[in-house]
């Protein structure tokens, strides 16, 4: 990696926020669509493992210039859900009980899901709205319980890292209803020159609440709908002609691939996409040609080289995709495309020797969240951040040498190596996440925004 690209616009880089892998991760294979969370449901997880590898990645992308944020966990267990849903008494009885009673909701309450933050929210930067102003739309994550627990959380915490309001705004959570679902900035591209640049936005939608259904996924639950993304682009101001919408190809879903960052990835003008990312891929492509004011480069993986199942497996698509000072880009992969033939073949055959700006490929190893279905692209969300706007920021949360090291002193003196999903009816991790989340509180300044610290 030679190090990130700034924006002659103001001083405009973008910044990716990782999610910090919390105490309670665990295989539970809660997340139907999404394989290798199934796959692996019931393994025994390392928590401490994989928040290290997380912050391990997180440094690596600092040290080679790139601007990195942190985003910290969910409270796990989320004791209120359960006393919302008749569990009641001391916390240990809540716990015992519905590991007792409903294992499946304990499981679902205790899920770190929240480290994938490609899922917290749609952002929309200050060069494309007509304010001026960064716009941030947590997502509902109604399509599953565990992650429906999150959006509260996700919106308060954002509101406290953004909060100035001459330099951002906060948009309300969508409706949680299946005609408005929305799962955030996995199925949301920008596409642009620098990134100081205005831009246009691709979404990308697996159903249709109302009107006309072309195609539906058979096997699998399309998670995003036109109409969720249609909504986010009223809130935040776009325009008919910063905007793209897309229909994500049924048969992919099928496939496992459950969120468009499994199966396509953007940066700049570049669009890394696999052939059966998109229902139509050519009116796709050249209605971003149309609205693009910098000529789009698509950088298409046909099936061939790459079946659906070995993109799904390898996560290639769920790579990061980073720009250079030089005009080059980097390609952030899981260490498992090196371990499916074809995928590291494309890479090494097609994409750093095809005519693209990809010009290096780094391997990391990020299995802990692998193994629950999230790779390099999951575990962070996007924000093109202006010099100002980052002067703006509330908190420690951009990452430096001295805060990697309080937050892997942090981890190491918080987190298990070891978690079963039978450990997660222990009160003592209750108690062990709680210290560590007020504790992390303060080390990163941004003051209470968790249910126990808010009474």
């Amino acid at each position: 990696m030679s190090g990130a690209a700034n924006s002659s616009a103001y001083g405009v880089r973008e910044v990716n926020f990782d999610g910090l892998v919390g105490p309670t991760h665990n295989y539970s294979g809660l997340a139907v669509g999404n394989v290798a969370s199934m796959s692996h449901g019931g393994l025994v997880s390392n928590p401490k493992e994989g928040a290290l590898q997380g912050l391990l990645k997180m440094k690596s992308l600092m040290e080679a210039g790139y601007a990195q944020g942190v985003l910290p966990p969910q409270q796990r267990p989320d004791i209120g859900a359960l006393r919302d849903l008749g569990f009641s008494g001391s916390n240990h009885a809540v716990l015992t009980r519905a590991a007792a009673d409903a294992p499946q909701l304990l499981r679902a309450v205790c899920s770190a899901s929240s480290m994938w933050t490609a899922n917290a929210g749609t952002v929309t930067p200050s060069i494309d709205a007509p304010d001026r102003r960064v716009h941030f739309t947590p997502a509902n994550l109604q399509s599953s319980f565990h992650r429906f627990l999150e959006p509260q959380t996700t919106g308060r915490v954002l509101q406290a890292i953004f909060h100035s309001e001459q330099h951002f705004a906060h948009h309300p959570v969508l409706p949680a209803t299946p005609a408005f679902s929305d799962e955030g900035a996995a199925n949301h591209t920008r596409l642009c020159g620098e990134y100081g640049e205005p831009g246009v936005h691709l979404f990308v939608y697996g159903r249709q609440a109302f009107g006309d259904v072309r195609s539906e996924p058979k096997r699998y639950p399309a998670r995003q709908t036109l109409e969720a993304s249609q909504a986010i682009v009223r809130q935040h101001g776009l325009s008919e002609a910063q905007t793209v919408f897309a229909q994500q190809h049924p048969d992919a879903i099928d496939a496992g691939v459950f969120h468009n960052d499994v199966i396509a990835v953007g940066n700049g003008p570049v669009l890394l996409y696999h052939e059966m990312a998109f229902l139509d891929e050519e009116g796709t492509l050249d209605e971003l040609r149309r609205k693009m004011t910098t000529p789009l480069i698509p950088v298409r993986v046909p099936i061939e080289a790459v079946s659906l199942e070995d993109a799904v497996a390898s996560y290639l698509f769920n790579s990061q995709l980073l720009s250079n000072p030089d005009g080059t880009m980097t390609l952030v992969v899981p260490s498992e495309c090196q371990e499916r033939e074809a995928v590291w073949r494309t890479i090494q055959d097609y994409l750093l020797a095809g005519n693209n700006p990809i010009s290096d490929v780094v391997v990391k190893d990020v299995k802990q969240s692998m193994r629950n279905g999230g790779g390099p692209a999951c575990l962070r969300l996007r924000i093109a951040l202006s010099e100002a706007e980052r002067a703006a920021l509330t908190g420690r949360v951009l990452l430096t040498n001295d805060l990697y090291e309080d937050l892997t002193a942090w981890v190491n003196r918080h987190y298990r190596d070891r978690l079963a999903t039978q450990d997660l009816a222990d009160p003592k991790l209750a108690e062990e996440s709680l210290t560590a989340l007020d504790e992390l509180t303060k080390l990163l300044q941004v003051g209470s925004v968790y249910p126990f610290q808010l009474g």
